[in-house]
């Protein structure tokens, strides 16, 4: 199968630099899938699980933010957070969802604190859904 170059960084480092035959991963407008030749292409990414397939088989990793780019066939992944599924540990993201489920069933609660509870929420949800 054709591939691409793939490089995936987050303010840590590299986490990702070779051949992929396809990445999918959440954009803030839905999912998209990067295939070879894909057309030159900029976007912002919201949460949720992201998918490298390397010869013919996929990692999987929880994709928080940032910017994809596809320019003359080079594909860039800049995460704001980027977590293999391997390194998450669901214990741990399970407890996150469950803190940030009692704050949000507290009725008073400023808007603020409703708002940065969901995004805590949506986080762990991700990272749950996807830790082995």
């Amino acid at each position: 199968m054709s591939t691409f170059h793939l490089t995936v960084v987050t303010l840590d480092g590299c986490v990702f630099d070779g051949e992929a035959e396809r990445l999918i991963c959440r954009t803030i407008d839905g999912d998209v899938a990067i295939l070879p030749r894909h057309i030159d292409y900029c976007t912002a990414l919201g949460m949720g699980e992201a998918h490298i397939e390397v010869n013919g088989e996929f990692r999987y990793a929880a994709c928080m933010g940032g910017l994809l780019s596809v320019l003359n066939g080079e594909v860039r992944l800049v995460a704001t957070t980027w977590e293999w599924a391997d390194d998450i540990d669901k214990a741990r993201a399970e407890a996150s969802r469950r803190r940030a489920e009692r704050i949000l069933a507290q009725e008073d609660i400023s808007e603020r604190e409703r708002e940065l509870a969901m995004a805590r929420l949506k986080r762990a949800l991700v990272r749950s859904s996807i830790a082995k």
